[in-house]
């Protein structure tokens, strides 16, 4: 059954979680009175299309479907989700909660994308509050995967849940906040180096480019991975946290900073940041920018997700459900060991996929089927695993990112200590782009010598080649460099 979700006000913000839905499989319906929004959205969506998949090791469900809307009666028809993302003023978030409340399903989730208002003061004007809940994002909604869920004193804990649940689903990290408290958790630390920030322009001490070159060439990188008190706890050295707070506690005491106070921002301020902020970024066009930050994002995301740590654990938490979501293979044909986008991250100097990439794909396909075939991490924690001793690849058609892959695998021999795999990289419109070859051998971890594998591996790995000797036998195994193909 498809999924509907409702975005009221298209917006950066409301736009970005349409993106997210949308690329998730929902339908979405959007109501924004601008005339321009679905340019808008459409630009987004564009971007959203180019990045989000670029973070998932396996393919993303299809598309959903767009629509948009006269009314927000007609919006949110239908939806089990819904999502407010209009002005940050009081009377049109209580007018807009009124007609969505009026008209929606009475099991529907609205969240509102508010970093300003609480639960309590959203639902104020509300017969039934059970539903309206602070959902904050972060923007790129469609690639940062922060949300602060605050249900307040006023939302059902079983609406909140079912909210946590949804928006886990869609790739995000709900964050629940107990407690109301104006600006929720992020935007108060962002408020405060803004603030500080603005003090440093304006006295002259540092430009907007010194300002944030001194955040994303330093504490910006440490924030990233591992916030802000488990970095100070590394920083208080073997002792960890009560070393660093007997170390530096009394420098609180110091004027570093103007905490609350907000400089003047009369005209020649704000003409100061912006003139800088002009030589700073002026040269590149607002989307320009924003595919640079999605790229940046994407590639730092990823390695994260490779240490499972972070943003990225998030990320390899949303992948191992997709891939337990496709269950057994059938072993009597080839055998899908793959099927991904290709990340932005994967591309060369000539704008088509890395060489190293085809062999990392090859050795993805390569670790999978050694997990068919039991060859998984508790049995390599054991003592035991495959070796790859030669690989071969002939490339065949060039690929770029966004484009969408998949590898089938042929088990050319699978007999004692011996695995040979020939591995078919296709496009989605079933040109192919490449082969693999692998000879893999079975190897004591203890000894770093070849060795018989489990009679279970061995068993189910036989049976499988046994059942591919039926197929085809591939063009250019076995082939050499330099031989024609």
């Amino acid at each position: 059954m498809t999924k509907v979700a409702a975005i009221i006000g298209g917006g950066v913000i409301g736009g970005a979680w349409a993106a997210r839905f949308l690329l998730n499989g929902w339908d979405v319906r959007v109501f924004d009175p601008d005339p321009e929004a679905e340019r808008k959205i459409g630009e987004v969506l564009n971007n959203a299309r180019r990045a989000l998949p670029s973070l998932s090791d396996h393919t993303m469900p299809p598309e959903g479907a767009i629509s948009f809307h006269d009314t927000i009666a007609e919006a949110v028809a239908g939806a089990c989700y819904i999502q407010e993302s209009v002005p940050e003023r009081m009377d049109i978030k209580h007018q807009t909660f009124t007609a969505i409340t009026a008209a929606c399903d009475k099991e529907a989730v609205i969240g509102s994308s508010t970093s300003s208002f609480t639960p309590t003061e959203l639902s104020g004007e509300q017969q039934d509050k059970s539903r309206i809940m602070v959902c904050h994002p972060f923007n790129p909604v469609y690639l940062l995967p922060l949300v602060e869920v605050v249900g307040g004193t006023t939302a059902a804990p079983e609406a909140v849940e079912t909210c946590m649940e949804i928006l886990t689903s869609i790739g995000m990290k709900p964050l629940k906040i107990e407690k109301e408290i104006l600006g929720h958790i992020a935007d108060r630390l962002l408020e405060s180096v803004w603030r500080e920030g603005l003090w440093l322009v304006n006295d002259g001490v540092c430009t907007t480019e010194v300002l944030d070159d001194a955040i994303r060439y330093g504490f910006g990188l440490r924030w990233a991975q591992m916030g802000l008190f488990e970095t100070y706890r590394i920083a208080g050295g073997e002792a960890g946290m009560l070393h660093f707070i007997s170390q530096f506690g009394p420098t609180m005491e110091w004027p570093l900073s103007h905490l609350m106070d907000v400089p003047d921002l009369d005209d020649a301020l704000v003409k100061k940041i912006a003139d800088q902020s002009d030589a700073q970024s002026g040269m590149y066009s607002i989307r320009e920018l924003e595919r640079i930050r999605d790229t940046n994002l994407v590639s730092m995301m990823r390695a994260l997700k490779a240490q499972n740590w972070g943003a990225g654990a998030v990320l390899a938490n949303y992948d191992a459900e997709k891939k337990a979501a496709l269950g057994e293979p059938d072993l009597s044909g080839l055998v899908r060991t793959v099927s991904r986008t290709v990340p932005l991250d994967w591309l060369d100097y000539n704008g088509h996929m890395n060489e190293a990439r085809y062999l990392q794909a090859f050795g993805d396909a390569t670790d999978r089927m050694m997990e068919i075939v039991g060859c998984d991490a508790e049995y390599i924690a054991s003592g035991g695993s495959y070796f790859t001793a030669e690989t071969h690849i002939r490339h065949i058609d060039e690929v770029s990112a966004g484009a969408e892959i998949t590898v089938d695998t042929q088990v050319v021999l699978g007999a004692g200590k011996k695995m040979h795999l020939f591995h078919f990289m296709r496009a989605s419109d079933g040109r192919l782009l490449a082969t693999g070859e692998h000879m893999l051998i079975h190897v004591s971890l203890e000894t770093r010598k070849a060795a018989p594998p489990a009679p279970h591996i061995e068993e189910k790995l036989v049976a499988i080649a046994k059942a591919h000797e039926a197929l085809p036998v591939p063009e250019g195994l076995g082939r050499f460099v330099g031989q024609g193909r």
